[in-house]
C-alpha cells in the first residue's frame, strides 16, 4: 500500500513539474512577444519619422511631400485598434511616391539627400523583419495556448490571446534594393 502512495505521488510530481516547465515556457514566450511588439513599435516610428523628415526637408515636390507628410503623421497619430491600417496607408503612400528609382535618385541628388535616403531606405527594410518576429512569436504562443493541457489547466492565467500585427509592410522597390551604408 505505502509503494503505491510512493508512486502516485511520484507521479504527480512530474505532473505538476512538467505543468510548471510549460507555464513558464508560455510565460516566456509572452515576455518574447512583449519585446518583438515593443521592437516593432519602435521600427514603425522609426519610418514614420524619417518618412516626416524627408517631407519636410524641401527635398520633394510638394505633393510628395503632403501625401507622405499626411500619411506619416497618421500613422504616428493611429490609436491602437487603427494602427494597422494607417501604418499599411504608409507603405502604400511610400510605394506610391517611391514606386520609380527616378525619385530616390533626385532625392539623392538633393543636398543631404544621401543620407535621407539611406534612413529611409533601412527603415523601410527594417519594419517587415520586425513585424516577422513578432508574428513568429505570436504564432508560437498561438500554438502552444491550443493544447489541451494548457486550456484544462489555465496555464496561460489572465494573459490576452497574442494577435498578430497584419498590415501592408511591402517596400518600395526603388528603396528596397539600396544597399545601407
Amino acid at each position: 500500500m505505502s509503494t503505491t502512495l510512493i508512486w502516485i505521488l511520484v507521479g504527480l510530481v512530474a505532473i505538476g513539474m512538467y505543468l510548471s516547465w510549460t507555464a513558464g515556457r508560455l510565460d516566456r514566450l509572452h515576455a518574447r512577444i512583449d519585446a518583438a511588439r515593443a521592437a516593432l513599435d519602435a521600427q514603425l516610428v522609426r519610418r514614420a519619422s524619417v518618412t516626416q523628415e524627408l517631407a519636410t526637408s524641401g527635398v520633394l515636390d510638394p505633393a510628395a511631400s503632403i501625401v507622405l507628410y499626411e500619411a506619416a503623421h497618421a500613422a504616428r497619430q493611429a490609436d491602437e485598434e487603427h494602427r494597422e491600417v494607417a501604418e499599411s496607408e504608409l507603405s502604400q503612400a511610400l510605394r506610391a511616391v517611391f514606386g520609380e528609382a527616378a525619385q530616390v535618385e533626385a532625392v539623392r541628388e538633393a543636398p543631404g539627400g544621401e543620407e535621407a535616403a539611406g534612413e529611409l531606405a533601412a527603415a523601410v527594410r527594417r519594419v517587415p523583419m520586425a513585424r516577422r518576429f513578432h508574428n513568429d512569436a505570436v504564432r508560437a504562443a498561438r500554438a502552444l495556448r491550443r493544447h489541451r493541457k494548457v486550456r484544462w489547466f489555465r496555464l496561460a492565467g489572465h494573459a490576452p490571446f497574442p494577435m498578430a500585427f497584419e498590415m501592408d509592410d511591402e517596400p518600395p522597390m526603388a528603396l528596397a534594393d539600396r544597399p545601407v551604408a
